[in-house]
């Protein structure tokens, strides 16, 4: 009997659920802080 394991890198389902959601909340938190700051995020980081 031979079992198949499940890979620890790469493009598994919980990896990519997990990046999707911090991309979606990095979005967010992006556009949010634009917002309040009245500036784009490359003023605030000073690169305009």
């Amino acid at each position: 009997m031979q079992t198949q394991e499940t890979p620890k890198v790469g493009f598994t389902n919980f990896a990519e659920t997990w990046n999707g959601r911090l991309a979606m909340m990095g979005f967010v938190i992006g556009v949010a802080t634009e917002f309040l700051t009245g500036q784009g995020i490359l003023s605030q980081i000073g690169l305009m």
